[in-house]
């Protein structure tokens, strides 16, 4: 039975970092990267940087890691942890995929807006279906 989870790290430098170096460590089990652009209630935009994982083994656990909303997002320039991320995934050649979303904030539960980025990325065949 395979199963699909998001895995949330922080939203500072160190986190991005961590997910960085999953990318670089595991790169043969690297399937996708995304930048997953929202705007809060106030107007502001923001990104989450995540990268997605086949299994491990013979697990069947499909990991997506996630730096959820903590990076502003301006069209003219690019911040410094988006270009970070950008040059790992290329690094191990990916480019990571952009998909706009709701903010969290429109949902009264994390679980719930997992749930509903998970329907958009099956949606959009950016994972794979669950047997």
């Amino acid at each position: 039975m395979r199963q699909q989870r998001f895995i949330e790290l922080g939203e500072g430098y160190s986190d991005i970092y961590e997910l960085c170096e999953l990318i670089k460590t595991n790169a043969s089990r690297l399937q996708r990267t995304f930048l997953f652009t929202a705007t809060t209630k106030e107007g502001k935009r923001c990104l989450s940087i995540a990268a997605s994982f086949s299994p491990a083994g013979e697990g069947g656990f499909y990991p997506i890691y996630i730096c959820r909303e903590g990076i502003p997002s301006k069209e003219e320039s690019p911040s410094k942890r988006q270009l970070v991320f950008e040059e790992a995934a290329a690094s191990v050649g990916s480019k990571p995929i952009p998909v706009d979303l709701k903010h969290s904030s429109e949902f009264p539960e994390t679980k719930l807006f997992y749930q509903y980025v998970t329907g958009i990325l099956r949606l959009n065949h950016l994972l794979p279906p669950l047997d």
